[in-house]
């Protein structure tokens, strides 16, 4: 079985990364994450500091076409092919990168150092993953008390 699912599985919602623009859009703009370049990508208005100071970036506001800039995973989408990643570039989200908790609903932090992790979920019946977001206090308290994942769940990706 041939997982498409595969594609930017080193990525994870959070994580910062090096993208250039490719293509301006209407809503938004396409970018290549750089040392990912097979995998689709793009940057919604919404997710671009407006420098007039609206809730959004327009058209005429967006990063040139050939621009090199940082910008941070908010998610990646594996379900059904191809593979995409939609990225922010929010000074905000740039400093301290926020997701809403899938068990309690509540922002958690994802950048690194934050309260939250994210987890791959997959299934031996066919390709398609989806990525889901919790605190980890939420996490370890639906873990069962005998579950050895306890541990896990508090030292993944600390120092």
């Amino acid at each position: 079985m041939q997982r498409f699912d595969a594609a930017g599985a080193e990525l994870v919602p959070g994580q910062r990364v090096r993208v250039r623009v490719t293509q301006q859009h209407r809503w938004g703009v396409m970018v290549e994450i750089l040392g990912h370049e097979g995998i689709g990508a793009s940057i919604d208005g919404a997710a671009i500091d407006s420098p007039s100071g609206t809730g959004r970036a327009w058209l005429g506001e967006y990063p040139a076409a050939g621009t090199e800039m940082d910008a941070v995973v908010q998610e990646i989408r594996r379900w059904s092919p191809p593979a995409w990643v939609r990225l922010t570039i929010r000074a905000e989200d740039l400093r301290s990168f926020q997701w809403l908790c899938d068990f309690c609903g509540t922002p958690t932090v994802l950048s690194p150092g934050g309260d939250g992790v994210v987890m791959d979920v997959r299934s031996a019946d066919g390709p398609g993953s989806h990525a889901v977001v919790a605190h980890r206090e939420c996490l370890r308290s639906r873990l069962h008390e005998s579950s050895s994942e306890h541990a896990r769940v508090d030292s993944v990706g600390r120092r």
